[in-house]
């Protein structure tokens, strides 16, 4: 076996003058154009009587309301509580003296501090309820009310 240094394949030298690679032209992106008609108004091939349907209620501008309520429901009644107990954990971390002080005769500043914590606690309760009543209930009923009359419009068909 004796190794053949001649390549296999003809050679052919690259042109003296080869214009760089160019890609085939594409042209520029254009988004694609609007239905011919709005989405809330009836397709053409429907007839004129049908009732336009409405969107689901997942979707609906009301449940994003409600869970911002919600969230600012929470927030609220949390920041109440863990607020004052924080406060309560870095006087009792940093300001020893204040919290070993007393306020009345013999009563230190950190017990009664502490002491407050319970009405503080109720206190953040009552938040909560009261949000719920002036927010979140009237916002939640109404698209219960309207769930109900959906499922009811379904259900007629």
């Amino acid at each position: 076996m004796t190794y053949d240094p001649s390549p296999s394949y003809p050679h052919h030298p690259p042109p003296a003058h080869q214009p760089p690679y160019q890609p085939p032209y594409q042209p520029p992106y254009q988004p694609p154009s609007p239905p011919p008609f709005p989405p809330h108004a009836p397709a053409p091939h429907q007839a004129p009587h049908q009732s336009r349907r409405r969107d689901p209620l997942g979707s609906h501008r009301d449940l994003r309301v409600l869970r911002g309520a919600y969230r600012w429901q929470r927030r609220t009644a949390t920041l109440t509580a863990l607020g004052y107990f924080t406060l309560f954990l870095l006087l009792s971390a940093y300001a020893p003296g204040f919290m070993t002080g007393t306020i009345t005769d013999g009563l230190p500043t950190g017990l009664l501090l502490a002491l407050v914590q319970l009405p503080v606690t109720w206190l953040a309760i009552a938040l909560y309820e009261q949000t719920a009543r002036r927010r979140v209930d009237p916002l939640a009923d109404r698209i219960r009310k309207e769930a109900e009359l959906d499922a009811r419009r379904g259900a007629g068909r």
